[in-house]
């Protein structure tokens, strides 16, 4: 049961009263976008170390066929993480209820054997499930088995981690990517300086530019919620180089050992690493690699995107109380797209930092379930752009900010959207500064 404060009484008199609401009936309007039936089971464990507010917490979404790279995830990082994780369990069924062969009951305990073979697990990691009947095959149109890895209902997923997650920033992160560089400790070292600037004397501070982590700006931003932090992302362009984590580089430009830095690996001809889908730019390409490969390593430098894209789907740190994740995508494609896109609209800003990355960790995918979801989400895609745009001009005109620099993501990028461009034709009539 979860209390919630409730005040009565007059000017001169407050009463503060509480009522419970069921916890199970608050997770089930949180997240009643869900194909059903899902079964939400909040801190099945909960990490054991101290909070700090100022922290970056890592959400992610494992299935249990991902649990040996999740580890990998746990001892580099070695910090906080928010993680649910999806159990398929049958129809009408307990877990007690299934034979002890059974793969959902050897996926559950493969999940306690997981949790304690690190003493990392205790400490940074709290474990929430994501319990359903649902496969792969939901989402090419076939009627789902009550066995298997199970329905990826990836936004879902995300928004669990995300709501639970115990700290006020967090990084969306895929749990097959490698943490190469320390962008926490640039973020709360950020995050400790610029709290450290304002002087309420009067007396004159020390001000950082703007194209610093360390800026004051920035870091105003990131706490407001309109600043979203982008760690670039890469990848082996030989699949097989790509797949021991230990062999990745850990710098940018390292001093002693630059056979291994990233920018060699990524500026040499023929190049071993390249930007992460590099086959699919609308993706990454906003990220500007080029610019990104300029900026010398150890500057603290962060760079505005200045030319998004729709599909672009970044690695980003954020505050915990940005817009929330599309929950009718499931499967792959346009599933993160869509989580980025709205951020955007809302009024999110995306800053690259130069001096960071990640590197994905090659492995297979099931081409033929991807193929199909994404056939399946190219059309929920298109849709969800216009019905976004349309709400959230719809908003800041009520709120009588579209005119303010709040609502400039959205004027801009929903003038591209065919199906609407008569209706933010007429709105920029209504304002002429749109049409600027």
């Amino acid at each position: 049961m979860i209390g919630i404060p409730r005040s009565s009484g007059s000017r001169s008199a407050t009463i503060v009263s509480g009522y419970a609401v069921r916890e199970e009936t608050l997770l089930s309007k949180a997240f009643s976008d869900a194909i059903h039936p899902t079964r939400i089971i909040p801190f099945y464990f909960k990490a054991t170390g101290p909070v700090d507010l100022d922290d970056v917490t890592i959400t992610t979404l494992v299935t249990n066929n991902r649990f040996r790279v999740f580890k990998q995830l746990v001892e580099r990082y070695r910090g906080p993480i928010s993680v649910t994780i999806h159990i398929p369990l049958p129809l009408h069924s307990s877990f007690s209820s299934l034979k002890p062969d059974h793969p959902s009951r050897v996926a559950l305990d493969n999940l306690h054997a997981l949790y304690a073979s690190s003493p990392l697990f205790s400490e940074f990691v709290d474990v929430h499930l994501a319990l359903s009947p649902f496969t792969s095959a939901l989402s090419a149109g076939r009627v789902p088995s009550p066995e298997g890895e199970g329905g990826r209902q990836f936004n879902v997923w995300r928004n669990v981690a995300r709501l639970l997650a115990r700290t006020e920033f967090v990084m969306m992160l895929d749990v097959d990517f490698a943490v190469c560089t320390d962008w926490r400790g640039a973020v709360r070292d950020a995050l400790r300086t610029a709290a450290s600037l304002p002087n309420r004397h009067g007396a004159r501070t020390e001000r950082r530019p703007f194209n610093s982590i360390n800026s004051a700006d920035v870091v105003k931003k990131l706490r407001e919620g309109t600043a979203a932090l982008v760690v670039p992302a890469f990848e082996y362009v030989r699949q097989e180089e790509g797949v021991d984590q230990h062999t990745f580089p850990a710098d940018k430009q390292a001093r002693l050992f630059a056979a291994r830095a990233l920018l060699r690996l990524a500026t040499i001809s023929p190049p071993v690493i390249a930007s992460f889908h590099a086959s699919w730019g609308p993706g990454h390409n906003s990220t500007d690699y080029d610019k990104y490969y300029s900026i010398p390593p150890g500057s603290h430098t962060v760079y505005k995107v200045d030319q998004y894209q729709s599909a672009y789907e970044p690695y980003v740190i954020t505050s915990k109380r940005v817009s929330w994740c599309d929950e009718r995508f499931a499967g792959y494609g346009g599933n993160k797209a869509a989580c980025l896109f709205e951020m955007y609209l809302s009024g999110v800003s995306f800053y690259v930092l130069s001096d960071h990355f990640l590197i994905h960790q090659s492995h297979r995918y099931d081409e033929e379930a991807r193929r199909e979801e994404r056939k399946s989400n190219r059309k929920l895609y298109s849709d969800f752009k216009e019905e976004s745009c349309l709400r959230y001009l719809y908003r800041y005109y009520r709120e009588g900010i579209l005119q303010t620099d709040r609502a400039a993501n959205a004027r801009e990028e929903c003038k591209k959207i065919k199906n609407i461009a008569k209706t933010v034709a007429q709105v920029m009539l209504m304002y002429p500064v749109l049409s600027k």
